[in-house]
């Protein structure tokens, strides 16, 4: 009897120490696990932290060249006008003293009638100021076309603005033009002559085709060829003046 429960007691022994043996070998495998495992999460956890933060880089960036390209566009669309510390008044000052003076940008206003100065005849003709021509006209009557020394010239007939009388002028011929009337299909072929035109403070030396403009109030046509980057046509502008006092009479060219 007492052998049996003494290989009782051993088996039961035996058990517990196959119990022990195994919680052992267990508690000494979870000291290498746990580790590797809170490693492992918060390797994760970064790896989560740093993709966010990117995300967010990324919309800052965007919001960021957003606010540019809109502060750009604003101080584009500003670069023009007056700032709002006081500079009002003396920008408002100034251009109102250019448009009284004659000048907006350091160009001549001009109405659409001015009196002009042509040199030749050295007279003045009231002349329609014209932004929608691209050649200056003048009126010409009994044309004729010839050579001198081998180089083309032609003679034309003015009228004198005051008197009426036909004033005859001769001038170098340089080129033909193509000048198609209203209402009329086929093109016609006009001399183009040089002179000399002072407009208000504006004196250059122009071409001019040469038509019969008998029909028309005015004997001289100003085109773009003369007003291109030199004046602004205000239409409601009175004629101003002829600056120049006693232009020199220009030889024929």
């Amino acid at each position: 009897m007492r052998i049996a429960h003494l290989y009782y007691f051993i088996n039961i022994s035996g058990h517990c120490l196959i119990l022990l043996l195994v919680c052992f070998m267990l508690s000494a495998c979870n000291p290498q696990t746990d580790p590797l495992s809170e490693r492992e999460a918060r390797v994760n956890a970064r790896e989560s932290e740093l993709v966010t933060l990117f995300a967010e880089l990324v919309e800052l960036k965007k919001s960021l060249e957003k606010d540019q390209t809109n502060k750009a566009s604003a101080g584009d669309d500003n670069a023009g006008a007056p700032k709002a510390d006081g500079c009002v008044c003396e920008n408002t000052e100034a251009s109102a003293a250019q448009k009284g003076s004659g000048k907006i940008d350091s160009k001549t206003v001009l109405g659409g009638i001015e009196m002009v100065h042509l040199d030749p005849p050295g007279l003045e003709f009231s002349a329609r100021i014209d932004t929608g021509a691209q050649t200056s006209s003048l009126n010409a009557l009994d044309i004729v076309e010839f050579e001198r020394d081998g180089k083309p010239f032609v003679k034309f007939n003015l009228i004198h603005p005051q008197s009426g009388e036909k004033i005859e002028l001769t001038r170098r011929l340089r080129r033909y033009a193509r000048v198609k009337e209203l209402g009329n299909r086929e093109s016609q072929r006009r001399p183009v002559v040089r002179m000399r035109v002072i407009l208000a403070d504006i004196d250059e030396q122009i071409n001019f085709t040469l038509e019969n403009r008998s029909r028309f109030k005015h004997q001289v046509l100003i085109g773009r060829n003369l007003l291109q980057d030199l004046a602004i046509v205000d239409v409601s502008k009175k004629p101003a003046p002829v600056t120049a006092d006693n232009p020199a009479a220009a030889t024929t060219k």
